[in-house]
């Protein structure tokens, strides 16, 4: 059984800490947060929201996203500030904050938070971790995004270690530090990472559903009742692995019975994305997609194929399946964690592009088998509800809380702990 376990850790329990007792103030930091499109930015969104819910004072610390973005006070349980935020080679739509160190401190000592909550970890995130330690905040991190993983498709594998070591730096300061599966979990304490914790991502079912399929919109794809629409939803970028998929496809479409009967959907955009069209003539380049209409895109397609190697999670992993459909993926990040092979979905071996083929091959010989592989990925998305993830990052937050309270009681300093607030 490869399913993500969705208890806490026996010695842990969410029910231990209660954290709905108490209102904190949480400062949140990140470099990536919606209109912006991408994994980090959609989870943690969902993150804050859920605190919020549970009747939480979050301060949002983001870079300004373009000229017309203002900082808000929003209620009075929540904030945005905006810091100055520069473009992202080869990603333009994307900021990357800048060091701020002096703001933020005036920023908490005008009101100070309980905890520190780092997302990302850029030039912002490390300007918030050393403002945070000067002040003896609490502070727990994200690890989101294998940005260590990424350089060898940028030509600058030589990186690799330079990147891993910051990464390391910058976690090893944190009380904790949250992944979202045990394999990464693993892999970060064998290069040096300590304080690691699992707490897995969640996902929206009911925007992810089934019942959102839309013929009309297969239509405009060129799809009939029988096509088996495939599906990849993600970045068109050097790492995410889109060559392996233009190969598994070309091999499917010639092994179809007829042209009509397989169609290939691509959802997102990125600096390969000319590349993929050249590549793939007949697929469908549906651009970015957002909301319903994003949800609507995956519950049209009938087989959801992620050749990637580099995702921390994989958001789009459950997403497909809380939408129905059949997943073929390397055995690792979510799908690892969620898929049981030959049962809610197919898993090909690590790095191994002949076996995902391989299974590629298998959702078009054997046609009458993807429905079925749908039905049950639906049935192990619906356990994955985001009021539970969020309760176990309050949990995160009140040990964090709890260290720093016995760290100030053996300097003899009296502890700064939490207010209890209505």
């Amino acid at each position: 059984m490869r399913r993500m376990s969705l208890q806490p850790p026996e010695s842990i329990r969410v029910d231990d800490f209660l954290p709905q007792r108490r209102s904190l103030r949480v400062a949140v930091v990140t470099e990536t947060y919606p209109p912006e499109v991408n994994g980090v930015a959609a989870t943690i969104a969902r993150v804050v929201d859920g605190l919020r819910l549970r009747q939480h004072e979050v301060q949002l610390v983001r870079p300004r996203q373009d000229s017309s973005d203002a900082d808000s006070t929003g209620t009075e349980r929540y904030s945005e500030v905006l810091m100055r935020g520069l473009p992202i080679p080869r990603y333009p739509q994307l900021k990357m904050g800048m060091p701020s160190k002096r703001a933020l401190l005036s920023l908490w000592t005008r009101r100070r938070p309980d905890v520190v909550h780092l997302v990302t970890e850029g030039p912002l995130g490390w300007s918030a971790l050393a403002a945070a330690v000067k002040m003896g905040l609490p502070v727990v991190s994200d690890f989101r995004t294998n940005f260590h993983a990424y350089s060898r498709h940028y030509g600058v594998a030589w990186l690799h270690n330079p990147i891993m070591g910051y990464l390391r730096k910058f976690h090893n300061r944190t009380a904790c530090t949250m992944v979202p599966t045990e394999a990464l979990r693993q892999q970060l304490a064998a290069s040096g990472f300590r304080r690691l914790q699992v707490v897995a991502r969640g996902v929206d079912t009911q925007l992810f559903h089934p019942g959102r399929r839309n013929a009309a919109l297969r239509a405009s794809w060129g799809a009939g009742p029988e096509t088996t629409v495939v599906l990849c939803v993600g970045r068109l970028a050097p790492e995410k692995n889109l060559g392996t998929l233009a190969a598994a496809w070309r091999a499917m479409a010639a092994q179809a019975p007829t042209a009509a009967s397989l169609k290939l959907v691509l959802v997102g955009d990125g600096p390969a994305r000319a590349s993929l069209q050249a590549q793939l003539p007949g697929a469908v380049f549906a651009g970015l997609r957002h909301g319903e209409d994003l949800a609507a895109h995956y519950a049209s397609a009938d087989a959801f194929v992620f050749p990637s190697l580099t995702e921390t999670f994989g958001n789009v992993v459950p997403e497909a399946m809380a939408s129905g459909l059949a997943v073929l993926a390397y055995d690792y990040a979510a799908a690892s964690q969620l898929i049981e092979h030959g049962e809610s979905g197919l898993l090909a071996r690590m790095d191994d592009a002949d076996d995902l083929q391989r299974l590629a091959l298998s959702l078009v010989a054997d046609r009458g088998a993807v429905p079925a592989l749908g039905r049950a990925a639906r049935a192990v998305a619906v356990r994955l509800d985001w009021d539970r993830i969020v309760g176990l990052i309050e949990a995160e937050y009140d040990l964090a809380l709890r260290s720093a309270a016995l760290a100030a009681g053996e300097r003899g300093a009296w502890p700064v702990l939490p207010v209890v607030r209505p």
